[in-house]
């Protein structure tokens, strides 16, 4: 009785410091501004129906109108507004959704003339790769796709395809893929988005032809292109194509050697440019331009030089996000640092949370399809934990930044630099983990060596050769920030062939990440020590990671690919031009192809196949994979689950779960659950519910 007594106490006591320590954070509430919207924006992509159009907007205005009536009750009113706030982010996202639909290539067609204009051309290992905008398509009827992403092989040349160009080609177009598995990476939803309809591959050689004079965009696309051949050509290479990501961000041209070496240590951020890249940028136009005018004493002394370069240091991180192909995280970036610059020009506070939580607003309210990126996820977790530790820290280190002497000062930044890679990384590792499933075991020895050489070497130099660039004399900066990107190169791939340096895990649920994403707002949105309490939502979600379990059965949506789990890994029954499809099952299941077994008696399953069908059994069930019509009645005699890589035109009766050709075309990818006495089957059509951007669930992809 007495514990009783003194656990209800002790809440007692919990609520009122809870209460009074919210209170004392009165001035972070509207950093949970975009937090509401973002929970707005999830909840629409959540639902299994589209909603009505009008729905996110009435919630909306009646929510805002029910706040002004009330707006005498404080608390009412804060609730009311915070719901205002969710549903501000319902209605952003489904004006988009209705600004974005567009016609799609719904099933494929074969070799057909195509004239387009050309929007972004950029080289692969295979070929030139091209995002155009069809103008012409024959034998097809009705509005046209708005974009359509045609690829180019290598043998049949570059006659010159760079933006704004209008070309002229036949190619087979083909559907956008749906995901490989339920609840994988859905690439119809950001195609959908991105007003890509279809895919392609050319089967003629393009021929350019004349057309309209380009616009702005194209201009700035074509100036984009005709940047990215110079840096290539100057430095050449692996390095070349990484220089011109760099400054460009045309990431195209990358080795996929390259990109695996730099996702295995903990450095892909630097080849996509967001906050280290345009705070850089303007940090040093900054620095120069206020060095400059402080060498003449009639400016320095007369007028306000650093508001003058704060300003230059603006226009030109606008400059690089249109070079850059403005994307969410140079979007962000800019965002920030247009404010911290505008900041200098006002006399106010630079870098502050309430900064980030505005840039976080401002983007999702402008492009809030972007929340269900890894881009933006990880770009504002990174910024967001730095901002919050660094502001938890800063007393401190001032306090030894004036205590110490030059030689400690460059123990201080090597100890800052390791600080901010041991929070960035720990801060992105959650997005990571989902999206990649992937960890770098060694991020921070790598970071320790590429982020001071491209803050100190390389970017410097790309400035000078952007500067120099219309003069023609960017030889030699060029080959300066060639040095320094070799040796980052180089480093990568020395760190990436540590033991250990990649460590692969099995697929994070969604309900994982949703819980690291709320710990991780807890931790460092406020101040008090009850902010503490957000590593208990992050430990569950990680611990989540252990509680998938891989499916029994992995069936392709196009009926090109049959795995069937074993120890380890998966054994692969079909493989017709289905390698992504087989590699994003491996990497979700953090496991390995299977070497098929030359003899019966394995304990997981005893696999036997022959032209017709496929045998095995697991979980005390019996699983047959018919590959011809001809096996289809002995299968259904011989199975609690068949799974027909051909059409069926009868039932296997009662007690028998089967899935044929035609369910595949119809319900998408399936994943199989075997035990329990009855097989459990998961399809990608249940999985993603009826919305715009689900109308195709085949595709072939042959390129």
């Amino acid at each position: 009785m007495i514990a009783i007594d003194a656990a209800t106490a002790g809440r007692e006591r919990l609520l009122p410091r809870a209460m009074a320590a919210l209170h004392g954070d009165s001035d972070r509430w509207p950093l949970w501004l975009p937090v509401a919207i973002g929970c707005g924006i999830a909840g629409y992509f959540a639902l299994a129906e589209e909603p009505a159009g009008w729905l996110g907007a009435a919630v909306l205005a009646i929510l805002v109108a029910a706040a002004f009536v009330l707006r005498a009750r404080p608390v009412v009113r804060g609730v009311l507004l915070a719901l205002a706030a969710i549903a501000a982010g319902f209605a952003a996202i489904q004006v988009s959704a209705w600004t974005a639909d567009a016609p799609r290539i719904e099933r494929r067609l074969p070799a057909t003339t195509v004239e387009a204009r050309i929007e972004h051309a950029g080289p692969r290992e295979s070929g030139m790769r091209m995002v155009v905008q069809p103008l012409r398509i024959d034998g097809w009827t009705g509005p046209l796709p708005r974009r359509l992403r045609i690829t180019v092989p290598a043998r049949m040349g570059d006659p010159g395809l760079a933006p704004g160009r209008r070309v002229v080609l036949r190619a087979v177009l083909l559907p956008l893929p749906a995901p490989a598995v339920p609840d994988a990476f859905d690439f119809q939803r950001q195609a959908y988005f991105q007003g890509l309809g279809g895919l392609g591959y050319a089967t003629t050689a393009p021929r350019l032809v004349e057309g309209e004079a380009a616009g702005a965009a194209d201009a700035i696309a074509g100036l984009r292109h005709t940047m990215t051949q110079r840096i290539q050509a100057a430095i050449g290479g692996a390095a070349g194509a990484v220089a011109a990501a760099l400054v460009t961000g045309e990431r195209t041209a990358i080795p996929e050697t390259v990109n695996v070496a730099m996702r295995d240590t903990g450095l892909a951020h630097l080849l996509s440019i967001s906050g280290l890249h345009i705070s850089l940028v303007a940090g040093i136009v900054f620095l120069a331009l206020r060095t400059l005018m402080a060498a003449v004493p009639g400016l320095a002394l007369y007028w306000p030089v650093k508001k003058w370069a704060a300003l230059g240091a603006i226009l030109a991180s606008l400059f690089y996000l249109l070079l850059s192909g403005s994307e969410v995280p140079t979007q962000r970036s800019f965002l920030m640092s247009a404010i911290v610059f505008a900041a200098m020009l006002v006399d106010r506070e630079a870098i502050s949370l309430r900064l980030v939580a505005w840039a976080a607003a401002a983007i999702l309210l402008l492009v809030p399809e972007a929340m269900v990126g890894a881009s933006f996820q990880m770009s504002f977790a990174a910024v967001l934990a730095l901002v919050a530790a660094y502001e938890a820290g800063r007393p401190r280190i001032r306090a030894l930044r004036a205590d110490l002497g030059p030689s400690g000062r460059v123990f201080l930044y090597v100890g800052l630099l390791c600080f901010t890679t041991v929070i960035a990384t720990a801060a992105t590792t959650p997005f990571a983990l989902y999206h990649f499933n992937r960890f770098a075991a060694y991020a921070m020895p790598a970071n320790l060596i590429a982020v001071p050489l491209t803050s100190f070497w390389v970017m410097p130099w790309a400035v000078v050769a952007v500067l120099a660039m219309p003069f023609g004399l960017e030889a030699w900066p060029l080959a300066a920030m060639g040095w320094g990107v070799e040796l980052i190169l180089v480093a990568a791939a020395w760190i990436a062939a540590w033991p250990g340096a990649a460590w692969t895990v099995p697929a994070m649920p969604v309900a994982s990440l949703a819980l690291c994403t709320l710990g991780g707002l807890w931790l460092c949105l406020w101040r008090h020590a009850m902010r503490l309490a957000g590593l208990v939502p992050i430990l569950l979600g990680l611990l989540g990671i252990g509680w998938y379990q891989p499916p029994d059965v992995l069936v392709d949506g196009d009926a090109r690919a049959v795995a069937v789990r074993g120890p380890g890994g998966y054994w692969i029954f079909e493989t017709r031009a289905a390698e992504i499809v087989v590699d994003t099952w491996l990497r979700r299941a953090a496991g390995d192809r299977l070497p098929w077994p030359e003899a019966a008696g394995s304990p997981h399953l005893l696999p036997q196949c022959d032209q017709r069908l496929c045998r095995f059994r697991s979980q005390g069930q019996r699983v047959v994979v018919a590959r011809r019509r001809d096996g289809l009645t002995e299968a259904c005699r011989s199975a609690e689950v068949v799974i027909a890589l051909v059409p069926m035109r009868w039932d296997c009766g009662r007690g028998v779960v089967a899935i044929d050709r035609r369910d595949l075309e119809r319900e998408g990818a399936h994943a199989i659950r075997l035990g329990g006495g009855k097989a459990q089957v998961e399809t990608v059509a249940a999985a993603r519910g009826r919305r715009p951007w689900t109308a195709t669930i085949a595709a072939d992809e042959d390129q």
